[in-house]
């Protein structure tokens, strides 16, 4: 003990004595580095303690003293049984002014003790060259060449910053010369493509999954991104960004602040982003940045209730070294780094790192906690000094650099024996207080990770993440389990602002402001709240029903497209439009998908069915027509209807003349019997008899068309006389427009193009209306009294104006289809998926689209009920409906009128032809008319009357058959339509008489 107590009053005095002696004016040189020697029996107990003592009294001295431009290196060599242990000088690049580097320094001095401490048998020794690198990339690189170049030293521990390695790593690839860095995590560094640089640290490029995890968890669609405009800020950024863009996060915003920044551009930026509602943050930064911004977050009260701040691995493995008030800034903030795994090593080492900095820790500006950084550099000097002394580095072999140099730049030596250093330290595996040391393609391979919670002055831990299982609250629980990005995973966290709720994406949603139609969208302003208006409708409550579906909190601020007179801002488009501004974050209304729109925003699915169609005012009540009953037949049908009788009566005459004797008699008669006969079919009226089977025939056909029609007819008159019809005063846009009507259509919206574009309506023929009343104004004054002919709307729209005035108005024309209503994000917008699933959540949901469409349309009638297609006789019956029949029933005819012709002339035109060859065709064709209107004797029908005749003549008198000529005579002189028929009298006498009265016959031989 008394050795030791000399031990503590000599040192010091030692070290202040050589520090001051450099300190003066006279010494400018910036952390010059002055090497002492020390020759300890390190195998001796008073060796040993003595050997620890100096490098605490090292650290602490400096720890104290930090600004000094002077550093003391200690060599120290083992005296034991006369054998000096051979010194391995390394040197250590660090930015000593930084939290980091602070850290860093510490670590490494109580490193260096405790491993040869426990090694005290080591037969090499590390012998620490630090250098101050003053954060600055040219220093880094200067100093790293004078480490080569001048102090020879076998490897090189740094430099801290991404920046400063890279330069210092081709120094190392030229020299042959490890290049060991414990914070240089960028991934643009990579060991891979330079063996000379070794990473003992995670790669930050293996924290992206388990933050995209966490934003997935927490159903964030749209973050911010706050980073250092550094090599170390700007290289994790696309591996974030590809990772947030598979789990459909969109960042809405790269805030880039380069570590120069004042206060004042800081502010600038925040003030920014909370301007434009930016709510979700995930900071990538270093400690001396990191802790400026969140100290100027808190005063731009962006550190309270509604914001969620997330920060990455190199600023949460660093926040036990800021001050107390920057922590204080930083509540409930959300973290992530390395999962530190418990062992007796590292309890060891936290109670002998409390109890070392209990004196000097207001001094240094630190705390008693462990920090990762730190522990990643106590276990890079462990596996240093266990790989110099397997690779047997006992001496220093640097041969001359032959190559050419560029001018001004003196050339490097090779280290001879860096590869097999290098090998060394990549194969060298021990349990460290960092957990399992060993470097996977020259780096250190990732693990667990920790999520935590800052609340107070610390971070309390609320679950844990690997590869393998995702999310997860106990590390005990070592059951397989799926994985899991479910937050339920992870245990209560405390919110920005003291709160348990989670912060909501917020949005900033243009709403319509309408005069008309304010069922979908209605726009109030309180008196008392100027500024913050009510806003409801169909719309809104839709828009709220998807809301509660999705899986984040939502909090939306309805915004009014309204001017200072709160009257609409402009059109449709022009609102959509303003989401490209991002004056908007999303437009929520009775907003129509149309295809140029989709060209600057995105739509989700559509929530309610569209399209447009016209809408035009009914006739009055047909039924008071005077000529009502004309209605059931078209014109057509009745034209075609009356031709049929007289055809069909033309051709039964024909048939019947010559061999039915009700069919002859004076030529008006007999034109009056031809129309009667078929007219009288209507109602089964008619008494004559037909005879000739071919009428039978024709009759059978048309007695069946008759029936067809006349029950149609009636069943057509009944429904118009007993149902009320709308009849449209315009059934087609074409009749409009060849007219020169005016269209009416609604304001601000895109059936103006629609009419203008698709159905080529000049606009100065259209009239824009806003509300049902100004609709059913305009179309009851017509167009004559300045209204208009018809109006185009959408289909939602029309069922509420259809609603309000039933009879009065109706839908025609055909209808001209669209996507629909839906919600309108920006292009790209993560919302829009997210939105879309929940819409079919709701819409598929009957009972509760039903209520909200009860609240708002329950007296309105279904579209169905007004959809009806209208052409100018849309009641009455047309020629299509019978065409069958009608052609049937002429078919028929025209084939026993060609068979009962054919007979005629076949019987009788070879007789013309032998008596009078030399007569003409058309004599003969006169010969043949004039035949026709002869009885047929030979029917049937005229055989029986003649048999009775000859029975009762006087059989003395007989007389030669009459020739051709002598019935040319008699037809000449007989009277035309005169069946004279011989009867016996009741007396027994012969008597003839006239079916239609003429004189009775007196002699009968005569009245052939």
């Amino acid at each position: 003990m008394a050795n030791q107590k000399h031990l503590l009053t000599f040192l010091p005095s030692i070290l202040l004595s050589l520090s001051l002696w450099g300190h003066g004016p006279l010494l400018m040189a910036t952390k010059e580095v002055i090497p002492v020697g020390v020759a300890l029996d390190l195998k001796s107990p008073v060796g040993r303690v003595a050997e620890s003592y100096m490098s605490m009294a090292l650290y602490d001295f400096y720890a104290v003293n930090y600004d000094y431009h002077t550093r003391l290196c200690s060599l120290h060599k083992d005296s034991g049984d006369g054998v000096l242990a051979a010194a391995s000088t390394v040197g250590v690049v660090l930015d000593l002014k930084s939290p980091v580097g602070r850290v860093a320094e510490r670590y490494i001095s109580m490193a260096l003790s405790d491993f040869y401490a426990v090694n005290h048998n080591y037969s090499t020794r590390l012998s620490l060259l630090t250098k101050d690198s003053e954060n600055d990339v040219i220093a880094a690189a200067s100093t790293a060449q004078d480490l080569m170049k001048k102090e020879e030293v076998q490897a090189i521990i740094g430099p801290q910053s991404s920046a400063q390695a890279r330069f210092v790593i081709e120094l190392g690839r030229k020299a042959q010369v490890p290049i060991i860095s414990f914070s240089a995590t960028s991934p643009s560094l990579c060991p891979s493509q330079n063996k000379f640089f070794l990473r003992t640290a995670q790669d930050d490029t293996a924290q992206v999954k388990a933050i995209a995890d966490i934003f997935k968890a927490f159903g964030w669609p749209e973050i911010v991104l706050i980073y250092e405009d550094t090599e170390y800020g700007n290289s994790l950024i696309p591996h974030l960004m590809e990772a947030l863009q598979v789990i459909d996060t969109r960042v809405l915003y790269r805030s880039v602040i380069p570590p120069s920044s004042n206060n004042t551009e800081i502010i600038k930026e925040l003030n920014k982003l909370k301007a434009n509602h930016m709510r979700i943050f995930l900071v990538h930064m270093t400690a001396s940045l990191g802790s400026k911004l969140f100290a100027l977050a808190k005063n731009a009260e962006m550190m309270s209730e509604g914001y969620a701040w997330m920060v990455t691995e190199g600023l949460s493995s660093l926040l036990d070294p800021m001050s107390s008030k920057v922590m204080g800034s930083m509540q409930g903030v959300l973290g992530i780094r390395p999962y530190l795994t418990p062992s007796k090593q590292l309890e060891d080492f936290e109670r002998k790192w409390k109890k070392n900095l209990t004196s000097i820790q207001a001094k240094i500006k630190s705390t008693t906690s462990l920090n990762l950084f730190g522990l990643w550099a106590y276990d890079t000097i462990w596996a240093l000094a266990m790989a110099v002394e397997k690779a047997g580095m006992h001496s220093s072999f640097f041969k001359q650099n032959v190559s050419g140099c560029n001018a001004g730049q003196a050339a490097l030596d090779i280290f001879e024996n860096g590869t097999r250093l290098r090998n060394t330290i990549v194969n060298t595996t021990f349990e460290g207080l960092s957990g399992n040391f060993g470097l996977v393609n020259g780096q250190l391979e990732p693990s667990s990770f920790e999520v935590f919670n800052v609340i107070g002055k610390t971070e309390i831990s609320i679950g844990y993440w690997t590869p393998q299982r995702g999310f997860f609250k106990d590390l005990k629980d070592t059951s397989e389990k799926a994985y899991s990005t479910s937050k339920d995973k992870l245990k209560p966290l405390i919110w920005p602002g003291y709160t348990i709720h989670q912060p909501p994406s917020r949005l900033r949603i243009g709403v319509p402001v309408k005069n008309g139609f304010k069922e979908f969208v209605k726009v109030e302003w309180n008196p008392s709240t100027i500024d913050t208006p009510t806003v409801s409708g169909f719309s809104i409550d839709v828009f709220n029903a998807v809301k509660d579906a999705l899986p984040f909190p939502l909090y939306p601020e309805f915004i009014p497209y309204a001017n200072k007179q709160r009257q609409s801002n402009g059109t449709y488009d022009q609102l959509v439009y303003e989401i490209k501004t991002k004056k908007y974050d999303a437009v929520i209304g009775d907003i129509t998908i149309i295809a140029n729109r989709s060209t600057y925003v995105d739509f989700t699915l559509p929530y309610t069915e569209s399209g447009v169609q016209m809408v035009v005012s009914v006739k009055h009540d047909e039924r008071k027509s005077l000529w009502i009953f004309l209605k059931p037949l078209s014109l057509n049908l009745w034209l075609t209807t009356g031709v049929a009788f007289i055809f069909i009566g033309l051709v039964i005459w024909v048939l019947e003349h010559r061999v039915n004797t009700e069919f002859r008699g004076p030529p008006e008669q007999q034109l009056g019997l031809i129309f009667w006969f078929s007219f009288s079919t209507l109602a089964f009226a008619h008494r004559e008899k037909v005879v000739n089977n071919w009428s039978r025939f024709v009759l059978v056909i048309w007695i069946f068309l008759v029936l067809i029609l006349t029950q149609s007819y009636t069943a057509s008159l009944t429904s118009i006389l007993t149902v009320q019809r709308l009849q449209p005063t315009f059934v087609d846009v074409k009749e409009i427009k060849k007219n020169g009507y005016f269209v009416g259509y609604q304001k601000n919206s895109f059936v103006k193009e629609l009419l203008k574009e698709q159905l080529d309506i000049h606009e100065s023929m259209l009239k824009p209306y806003e509300t049902p009343e100004e609709y059913h104004e305009a179309l009851s004054n017509g167009t004559h009294n300045g209204g208009v002919a018809a109006v185009f709307d959408e289909i939602p729209y029309l069922k509420i104006f259809l609603a309000n005035y039933p009879s009065k108005y109706t839908t025609v024309g055909p209808l001209y289809k669209t996507d629909g209503f839906g919600f309108v994000f920006p292009q790209g917008s993560p919302f829009v998926p997210h939105m879309s699933r929940a819409i079919l959540n709701v819409t598929q949901n009957r009972s509760k689209i039903q209520a909200i469409e009860n609240k708002y349309f329950s007296s309105q009638l279904t579209y169905e009920d007004q959809n009806t297609e209208f052409s100018p006789n849309s009641h009455s019956l047309g020629v299509d409906s019978f065409g069958g029949l009608f052609l049937i029933a002429g078919i028929a005819s025209a084939v026993s009128l060609l068979v009962c012709v054919f007979k005629l002339f076949y019987s009788h035109w070879p007789i013309l032809s032998e008596e009078n060859p030399a007569d003409s065709c058309w004599s003969k064709l006169v010969k043949m008319a004039k035949h026709f209107d002869q009885k047929d004797l030979s029917s049937h029908t005229f055989k029986g009357e003649e048999s009775r005749v000859h029975a009762v003549a006087s059989p003395e008198v007989f007389e030669p058959s009459p020739g051709i000529d002598d019935i040319q005579n008699h037809s000449r002189n007989s009277t035309e339509g005169s069946d004279d028929v011989v009867i016996h009298n009741d007396n027994g006498s012969l008597s003839s008489s006239s079916r239609h009265g003429d004189a009775s016959m007196q002699n009968v031989p005569n009245s052939s």
